[in-house]
């Protein structure tokens, strides 16, 4: 019994797990931790696999066991070879346990690229899918836009405004009218039609009155435009101008830096400029802005003072001193020599101006508040060297510093201010000295945008005084225009400068300077003159010939004179006297240009002629009759029936059609 028993237990020890299946069960859960889902499916039917070889092993190690019981008869000892055996079927079984994991992880791995494959594909359709639909709708958008019509509008007054609907429609009427014969709307919306939406778009979005957005659409084409409003809605870089009267600019530099100012040199063609990018401290409370070794100046400022150069020990006037910016300027450039004029009309502004004259430590300045118009009578006519005339006007060009300008403007405003401008600028002239040896110069500026206040003005100095543009110096900025709608002015006007901040980063500004050349005033008949040059210049830039713009030049002499002109005329002698009517001198006998030859006979002045003509030839001609000229309304159709024949024959020669011009 006692045999068996121990029998029985040495053949009920094989029925443990060997460690090394037990290894192979760890090792086989803990395959593919990531993805656990299949991993408990794999698990469980493994399990059963391993629980079926475990029961065959445990059959076979139990007839091995009472085997080698009985043939032993008490020795512990298996037979020979018995363990090689055991071993073998073991590494038998564990192989055809690692061929099916192996079968199963493939599968498995499979199916999980599959999935992968078949969900990568499906998002990158849905990715396809959405961008076209993306691309469909923009198009839509884009090819098919289409002005709103009145019911639309209408509708729009009548809700709170859509900010985002009005910059996306913005934008698209920017974009048809860059390329309008391209995207212009089939249904047959001329360009007026789009012009004038986005007039109100903009009036609407950035809050321009309807007279101010007008005037910037005339001047600007539309996609500058729109650069244009959004840099006035941006602040412009703060600007330094160091004193060198007190210090250099690379020592103010280090000092400032030291203050914790992050600072740099405003640009090439300024040697004392600094732009300020952040500072720690009150740029306009440090003590070095106390004790006078820089201005806070804008960039646009340096301008006019750089292009009037004063010269040491000259006479210089500045009309509009306050608050003393561009005079302590001039100074500076003076090295406190000579002597300068800083005139303020309005009382109130004189202490600012002194205040910094001080500062600044300005010792050759006299502070006068008169009338700029006055000023030839206060100083004398011909009595200086160099005059600068920083015109008070519109501020059109400086939106960004002062956003009230965009509703507060009107047409009327601008002319006052150009009647202002003119007389202004004709008492700068008659005070400057055309004899100076340095000087002779006069700088006409404004920080206005507007053609009426900007070229206009120079053009009628041009036409009333002795005088002639000269090069700024300054090597940036846009010409001036010498063609604005139906405005044509002199082609000197083009050495004139304009500064913008959507292309320089400063302040919309303008620039010009005169040269004086004879003290001695235009007469009427002079002045005239000079209008029929500038007309005969134009008609030769629109193409007609030398003779016609020759023989257009008299009749151009009343096409300029304005209403206010022709009543305020007196006689004038060549001598700049004043004669009596009986006294005044015979003009010669004008003729009709060529292309009014169909016009002839039609005027008291023709009969008068004809009836001269056929007197007989031995008697004397007592007295020469004026030819009177026709009315302006048939001399400038006229005239424009010459153009268009010209334009036309200019489009033929080139194979242009007439429509396209």
């Amino acid at each position: 019994m006692a045999s068996s028993a121990l029998n029985k237990r040495k053949g009920a020890k094989p029925q443990k797990a060997s460690p090394k299946k037990k290894q192979k069960k760890e090792s086989f859960t803990d395959r593919n931790p990531k993805k656990p889902k299949n991993v408990q499916l794999l698990d469980h039917s493994d399990e059963e696999e391993i629980e079926e070889h475990e029961e065959e092993f445990d059959g076979v190690m139990e007839g091995s066991g009472s085997d080698s019981d009985t043939d032993s008869y008490g020795g512990d000892d298996p037979l020979p070879g018995s363990d090689d055996s055991l071993h073998g079927s073991d590494d038998d079984d564990d192989e055809e346990e690692d061929e099916e994991k192996g079968s199963s992880d493939s599968d498995s791995d499979a199916d999980i690229e599959k999935k992968s494959k078949s969900i990568d594909k499906e998002n990158e359709r849905m990715r396809r899918e959405a961008a076209e639909d993306v691309e469909v709708n923009i198009n839509q958008e884009s090819n098919e836009f289409r002005l709103p019509t009145k019911q639309e509008l209408e509708e729009e007054a009548h809700q709170p405004p859509d900010l985002s609907h009005l910059q996306r429609r913005i934008q698209e009427i920017v974009r048809v009218l860059s390329n309008f014969k391209k995207l212009r709307q089939r249904e047959g919306a001329s360009r007026k039609d789009y012009v004038e939406q986005l007039k109100r778009d903009l009036s609407s979005y950035y809050g321009y009155n309807d007279f101010l957005i007008g005037a910037l659409v005339e001047m600007f084409k539309v996609a500058e435009l729109l650069e244009l409003i959004e840099a006035f809605e941006k602040p412009r870089p703060i600007c330094l101008r160091t004193n060198t009267l007190k210090t250099r600019r690379r020592d103010l530099a280090d000092v400032l830096i030291n203050r914790g100012v992050n600072l740099d040199p405003l640009s090439k063609w300024s040697k004392v400029g600094l732009v300020v990018y952040e500072s720690q401290v009150p740029i306009g409370a440090t003590p070095e802005y106390m004790a006078g070794y820089y201005m806070l100046q804008s960039a646009s400022s340096f301008l006019p003072v750089m292009a009037l150069a004063p010269q040491e020990k000259e006479r210089v006037v500045d009309m509009a001193a306050a608050p003393g910016g561009k005079t302590t300027y001039i100074a500076a450039l003076m090295k406190n020599s000579g002597i300068i004029f800083a005139n303020e009309m309005k009382e109130p502004r004189l202490k600012s101006l002194t205040a910094n004259l001080h500062r600044m430590g300005v010792t050759n300045t006299v502070v006068c508040n008169y009338d700029g118009k006055e000023l030839p009578k206060v100083l004398g006519s011909n009595a200086v060297d160099r005059v600068l005339l920083d015109a008070p006007c519109s501020g059109t060009g400086v939106i960004s510093k002062d956003e009230s300008v965009k509703t507060s403007k009107s047409s009327d405003e601008i002319q006052k201010c150009a009647h202002l401008q003119k007389q202004l600028i004709l008492a700068a002239i008659d005070m400057v000295d055309a004899n100076s040896k340095s000087g002779g110069y006069i700088v006409y500026s404004t920080c206005s945008l507007m053609v009426a206040e900007n070229e206009a003005v120079v053009d009628y100095a041009l036409r009333k005084r002795n005088v002639k543009l000269v090069p700024c110096g300054l090597d940036f900025g846009r010409p001036g225009f010498i063609r604005y709608r139906e405005q044509r002015f002199h082609p000197s006007v083009a050495k004139t400068r304009r500064f913008y901040p959507h292309v320089h980063n400063m302040d919309g500004f303008f620039v010009a300077k005169l040269k004086k050349e004879s003290n001695l005033k235009p007469t009427t008949a002079e002045s005239r003159l000079s209008e029929t040059l500038e007309a005969e210049t134009v008609d030769i830039d629109i193409s007609m010939t030398e003779d016609d713009s020759e023989k257009n030049a008299r009749v151009d002499d009343q096409q300029h004179l304005t209403d206010e002109d022709t009543k305020s005329e007196k006689n004038v002698s060549e001598d700049g006297k004043l004669e009596l009517p009986g006294t005044v001198k015979k003009r010669k006998e004008k003729k009709l240009p060529s292309f009014f030859s169909h016009l002839k006979g039609q005027f008291p002045g023709d009969q008068k002629v004809e009836k001269k003509v056929k007197l007989p030839s031995g008697q004397k001609k007592e007295k020469k009759v004026k030819l009177k000229f026709p009315p302006r309304e048939e001399i400038a159709k006229a005239r424009e029936e010459k153009r268009r024949a010209l334009r036309k024959s200019k489009a033929k020669n080139n194979n242009i059609g007439p429509g396209e011009q």
